[in-house]
């Protein structure tokens, strides 16, 4: 199942980019906590997972490729149809934990796990 994977992904993040600040420079405005942060976060990495898996799943390569269980050529060759959706993963990431936070996860926990997210994905398509 695909939550799953999220779940853990979620997690990621948040061990990631550190604890959020309480409140901003001034001390008046009260940021959101990090479950808040996740729960914000959470649907755009779903998104973005979902499209790359869609994209995997659209390619005439598919088939060969699930065989062998490798779908990371797919996975790279989907990013420009999924632009839109990493995109704003990536801007959510940056609003709620921090500028860079979204490169940084983009770049470093969401793509280790990513073809295990999808690859699950398939699975759960194919039930």
């Amino acid at each position: 199942m695909i939550v799953a994977p999220l779940a853990a992904l979620t997690l990621i993040v948040a061990v990631a980019v550190g604890p959020t600040i309480d409140a901003d420079a001034t001390g008046s405005t009260p940021r959101l906590g990090i479950e808040d942060n996740e729960a914000a976060v959470q649907p755009l990495v779903r998104s973005a997972t979902e499209c790359i898996a869609r994209q995997v799943v659209a390619d005439p390569r598919f088939a060969a490729q699930r065989k062998a269980n490798d779908f990371g050529v797919l996975i790279v060759e989907s990013m420009p149809a999924c632009a839109p959706a990493v995109r704003a993963m990536i801007d959510a990431c940056d609003r709620h934990y921090g500028t860079g936070a979204g490169e940084a996860f983009f770049k470093g926990p969401y793509l280790d796990i990513l073809p295990t997210a999808v690859s699950n994905w398939v699975k759960e398509l194919s039930r």
